[in-house]
């Protein structure tokens, strides 16, 4: 099973930071980059509902091919009802849990990202919750990567 470290949101200070509203080229900068005066605050653009929203930090690979590797953060919203595909994390048989939810008829399963780990069905008198919907992932692409390519 997957586990999360759960950290509180702070969004009592902005965290404002310079935004490139010209868009991001592929091609050559555009000169007009040196000139952003726009900023974008990540808490109000990450966080829809501060006071049931949580940080948890990944630990485990049982997500990577929904690129959710080790050490990323993953952004929880508990005010969200789980609907079908979403990425969740659940309080299974007390432990965190980060997995697809999938509903089969009347029956529950979490989908593991990694064909290393079994599908986990949830049966009547199960200790389960659903704690939250995951909204956004944050990790360093570099670190990504190497993970990646070590755990294929």
């Amino acid at each position: 099973m997957q586990n999360l470290e759960i950290y509180s949101v702070d969004d009592s200070t902005p965290m404002e930071l310079p935004f490139a509203d010209g868009g991001i080229h592929a091609g050559f900068p555009s000169p007009a980059q040196d000139y952003m005066r726009q900023r974008l605050d990540l808490n109000k653009l990450l966080i829809r509902h501060p006071s049931s929203t949580f940080y948890g930090r990944v630990v485990g690979d049982s997500m990577v091919d929904a690129e959710i590797f080790q050490g990323d953060i993953v952004i929880i919203d508990k005010s969200l009802e789980p609907r079908e595909g979403d990425i969740v994390v659940c309080f299974v048989e007390g432990e965190f849990a980060l997995k697809y939810i999938r509903f089969r008829g009347k029956r529950l399963f979490l989908c593991p990202a990694n064909d290393n780990y079994p599908e986990i069905e949830i049966a009547e008198g199960d200790d389960f919750r659903v704690w939250g919907v995951v909204t956004h992932t944050i990790h360093d692409h570099r670190k990504a990567k190497l993970f990646a390519k070590k755990n294929k």
